[in-house]
C-alpha cells in the first residue's frame, strides 16, 4: 500500500507486486525475497519476547482513541494509487468494535454531508497509531480475516514516522486484492527500492481461506532483517543491504495502518454488487525483546 501516485498502468503495477514481472522496460523478473545463503528464520513471537503494545478489540463501539487515529488526510484532494474511497473519521459504519473484532467495512455510498467529501463513491476506514505508537523493531502479529470481492485492497503496514515517501521506508506486513483474494502479498519500499523504479523487494503466498477464515500475518523486524509470514510460516525476507538510509531506513519508528481500499492502481475494476464488504481484525500485537 503505497504513499504516491504512480504513472505506470494497473497491469504493470500488479505484474510487480506478484514477482511475475519488472516494469520500466525490463523483462527482468521484480526483485523479491532474498535468495543468499540465509536461511529463513523460523516463525512465532521470538523467544523471550514480551508483549510492549496490543489491541484485542474487547470493548464495543468506535476503536480506542488512545490507540487509534484516522488518516483522513487526502479525502477532498484523492487518494494515492488512483483509490476510489473516502475514509471517514468516527463512523461506526465504517470502523467499530464488535463482538471482539475490529470491522472495517467499505460501502457504495457518497458522503456528501462531509466537509472533505471529495465525490467519491465509496466509504472506507484507514486506521493508523501514528501519534499515539510506533516502534522501532518488534515482532508483530495481526489476527485478521479479509475481504472478498472485485475491487477490495486491504492492507496491515507500516510506514516511518518522518512521513517521507519512500524515504522513511514502508513495510507492507499484508496486502491482497479482490482479484485474487488468496494470494497474500510481503513487500518493503525505500528510497533505493520502489515500486516506482520496479525495485521493490517483495514475495506471496497462498492462502486459500484469506477471506473466510482468522489467519495470523506477521512481521518480525530487527536491526539486520525483515521476515514477513503467515500462521508462523515466514516466506519473504530483506536482509539490510548496509547501503545506509536509501536501502535500510529501518533502524527509526513506523507507526502501524489497517484500511480497505477500494479499486486503484492495485485494486483494480470494482463490482458494485459485493457491498457492504469488510476486513475484520480480531487482535493486534507488538512483542520486543525483554529488557
Amino acid at each position: 500500500m503505497t504513499m504516491n501516485h504512480t504513472t505506470r498502468t494497473y497491469a504493470c503495477i500488479v505484474a510487480m507486486a506478484y514477482g511475475l514481472a519488472a516494469c520500466g522496460g525490463s523483462d527482468a523478473a521484480a526483485p523479491r525475497a532474498d535468495r543468499g545463503n540465509t536461511a529463513m528464520p523460523a516463525g512465532g513471537v521470538p523467544e523471550g519476547w514480551k508483549l510492549v503494545w496490543a489491541d484485542e478489540f474487547d470493548t464495543d463501539g468506535l476503536p480506542d482513541a488512545s490507540r487509534w487515529d484516522y488518516d483522513t488526510d487526502r479525502n477532498q484532494a484523492g487518494w494515492y494509487n488512483n483509490e476510489l474511497q473516502y475514509y471517514a473519521r468516527d463512523r461506526a459504519e465504517n470502523a467499530v468494535v464488535r463482538n471482539g473484532k475490529l470491522v472495517i467495512a467499505a460501502r457504495k455510498e457518497q458522503l456528501k454531508s462531509a466537509s472533505d467529501w471529495g465525490g467519491q463513491n465509496y466509504t472506507s476506514a484507514r486506521l493508523v497509531t501514528r501519534g499515539k505508537a510506533s516502534w522501532t523493531y518488534g515482532f508483530f502479529e495481526i489476527r485478521a480475516k479479509l475481504p472478498c470481492g472485485l475491487g477490495t485492497w486491504p492492507a496491515i503496514w507500516m510506514l516511518g514516522t518522518g512521513g517521507v515517501w519512500p524515504d522513511d521506508g514502508e513495510i507492507d506486513i499484508m496486502e491482497q486484492v479482490g482479484s485474487a483474494p488468496s494470494t497474500v502479498l510481503g513487500t518493503i519500499h525505500t528510497k533505493l527500492f520502489n515500486h516506482m523504479n520496479g525495485t521493490q523487494r517483495g514475495d506471496n503466498t497462498q492462502v486459500p481461506d484469506a477471506c473466510t477464515a482468522f489467519h495470523n500475518y506477521q512481521l518480525n523486524w530487527t536491526k539486520d532483517r525483515i521476515v514477513i509470514g503467515v500462521d508462523n510460516v515466514n516466506y519473504f525476507q530483506f536482509s539490510n543491504p548496509g547501503s545506509g538510509y536509501g536501502g535500510w531506513p529501518f533502524d527509526k519508528p513506523q507507526y502501524l495502518l489497517l484500511n480497505l481500499a477500494i479499486g486503484g492502481m492495485l485494486g483494480g475494476p470494482v463490482d458494485d454488487k459485493i457491498f457492504p464488504v469488510q476486513m475484520e481484525v480480531e487482535y493486534v500485537r507488538v512483542y520486543q525483546p525483554a529488557p
